[in-house]
């Protein structure tokens, strides 16, 4: 490998991961409350702690990261862009839903953002597969994540009707 491919490469590994973690940023501006806004709810039984959300979400923008790097790697191959354009787009609603819970207290709408990203999930997943194995492996604990935070997401909308619309 020469020294410009290596660079090229690094350079492109450190612009996904830049990507995931600033939609992960734009989504915490609008949790900055949510510790004391999530403890105050209820919840079901099954719910986890706040302080588990911060190292899961981080592990996975790291993980998609790499996934998205993998496929960008791939750029020879036809179906790379569109792979890369829904990334993106499930990206921005991964990011709006912080923002439909947390900030606007929208529960039901947070709850359709969730459903719609878990399926932009699936294609990304499916289109990542095909293109590079191990960059469809990478996302499915981020798919099977969106799966639990929506399950999540339905129940404490439900619990709560007084306080997320």
């Amino acid at each position: 490998m020469t020294a410009d491919s290596r660079s090229v490469r690094v350079a492109g590994l450190i612009g996904w991961l830049a990507i995931c973690f600033a939609a992960a940023a734009v989504g915490a501006a609008a949790s900055l409350q949510a510790d004391s806004f999530y403890a105050h709810l209820d919840r079901p039984g099954w719910a986890p702690p706040s302080s588990v959300f911060g190292p899961v979400w981080t592990t996975l923008y790291g993980m998609m990261g790499i996934a998205a790097w993998l496929v960008w790697r791939a750029r020879e191959s036809g179906p790379v862009r569109t792979a890369l354009c829904l990334f993106l787009l499930q990206l921005v609603f991964n990011s709006l839903w912080s923002w439909l819970f947390f900030e606007w207290r929208q529960g039901g709408l947070a709850f359709l953002d969730i459903v719609l990203l878990w399926s932009l999930v699936v294609v990304t997943l499916i289109l990542f597969w095909r293109i590079r194995p191990l960059a469809g492996a990478l996302l499915m604990p981020y798919l099977l994540w969106v799966g639990f935070a929506a399950a999540l997401n339905y129940s404490v909308w439900q619990l709560n009707p007084s306080v997320l619309a």
